[in-house]
């Protein structure tokens, strides 16, 4: 009998999963701060040149080969112009036109291009409760969207630029997860990968900072400083190797309920810290994103199929 593949509830997935989810959810407070008197694209040159040092850091203290070979240089190069370059200059230059409410829900639709791009690309199986739950948080989310959108009284001009800098940063950030997915990445040290793709990524941030805003700028503010090294540290070397493992294990569709997520733990740490009020279309859309969860990774109970004198199990994949 075959081995049955891991699921987002397997414990060796579910542990990570929920470690990145609450610490993601903890960023966009925090990349707030961020805004202000130092250009964001510096902002994320910051954030990754610090992760990209923890990185290379905890390689050398595994003892890992730091050298992946060119191949694996220009692989990595690519995933760290998606995920750490675009897809974060896009994020940051987004909540200065819409609120980063507004920005963690829209991020939440990284479930579709994740699981189209998965099934197109990886060729990864879908069970149709994993449709049906997506597609009912789906519903959960456009319900927090439109609360969002109405609480912030944005104008047109700002929800259209926002909205868009916000999807365009997605597809970036789908384009690197699809990446980890392929058996390349899976044949490399994800941790010298990862620290490799975060330094090329902090080069082209700085590039885009540099020209687009002119040399560094740097806030001497402790809140500042401190949110540079958590988002560098925490939310970034700590996370993305765990993310990057979800993904590896159970594909880019099921990983990508964590932007699902996000959102509603960024609302209870607004709660805490910003006075943040629960609205009845938020609480609905909370719900109902949490109802599709429960739907698209609950296993179905196994029926067993008989083959001459032997029973065996057949095996589902939750895609």
């Amino acid at each position: 009998m075959s081995e049955t593949p891991p699921t987002l509830l397997s414990p060796r997935v579910f542990l990570p999963f929920a470690l990145v989810t609450l610490i993601w959810g903890s960023t966009w407070i925090v990349i707030k701060g961020q805004l202000g008197i130092v250009p964001p694209s510096w902002s994320v040159a910051y954030r990754f040149g610090v992760a990209a040092a923890a990185m290379f850091v905890f390689a050398l203290l595994r003892r890992e080969r730091l050298w992946p070979g060119p191949r694996a240089l220009a692989f990595a190069a690519v995933l760290g112009i998606a995920q750490f370059a675009l897809n974060f200059n896009f994020v940051y230059r987004a909540e200065q036109h819409i609120t980063s409410g507004l920005v963690a829900v829209l991020f939440a639709l990284l479930i579709v291009p994740n699981t189209l791009l998965g099934r197109a690309m990886l060729k990864t199986p879908l069970a149709g409760r994993f449709l049906l739950g997506a597609g009912i948080a789906i519903v959960g989310v456009a319900l927090m969207i439109v609360h969002e959108y109405r609480a912030a009284a944005l104008g047109p001009a700002a929800v259209v630029a926002g909205t868009a800098l916000t999807l365009t940063g997605v597809l970036c950030a789908s384009t690197a997860n699809i990446m980890q997915g392929t058996a390349f990445a899976r044949a490399q040290s994800m941790i010298v990968m990862i620290a490799w793709a975060m330094l090329f990524g902090t080069l082209g941030d700085a590039l885009f900072a540099w020209i687009t805003t002119g040399p560094p700028v740097i806030e001497t503010r402790f809140s500042y400083l401190g949110g540079v090294l958590y988002l560098g540290v925490v939310a970034s070397a700590v996370t993305f190797p765990l993310y990057f493992g979800v993904i590896r294990a159970v594909g880019p569709g099921q990983a990508a309920w964590s932007s699902v997520l996000i959102p509603i733990i960024a609302m209870g740490f607004s709660t805490v810290f910003e006075g943040y009020h629960w609205a009845p279309l938020s609480i609905a859309g909370g719900a109902v994103a949490l109802v599709g969860l429960v739907i698209a990774v609950a296993k179905r109970p196994e029926k067993p199929s008989v083959s001459g004198n032997m029973v065996s199990l057949p095996v589902e994949s939750d895609g």
